[in-house]
């Protein structure tokens, strides 16, 4: 089962989880120390809906934004 939009194709996309210690200075520390960098995981949010489709009805696995875009009909 693939985290793929069947309308835009928005899939999951990687990037850095950063973990710090220490207080901010805008809190009265002396600033926050980065101690480790991994890769995560952006997953977009996929819903499966029923689409209608050239007056089909389907179901489709699609992303929140196009549902709220108005780029598909619900059934």
């Amino acid at each position: 089962m693939s985290m793929r939009c069947e309308i835009c194709g928005k899939e999951p996309s990687f990037g850095n989880s950063i973990s710090r210690r220490g207080m901010a200075k805008k809190k009265g520390g002396v600033g926050q120390k980065i101690t480790g960098i991994s890769r995560r995981l952006f997953r977009p949010n996929i819903q499966k809906i029923r689409v209608n489709v050239k007056g089909e009805i389907r179901r489709m696995r699609v992303c929140a934004r196009c549902i709220k875009g108005g780029k598909i009909q619900k059934a």
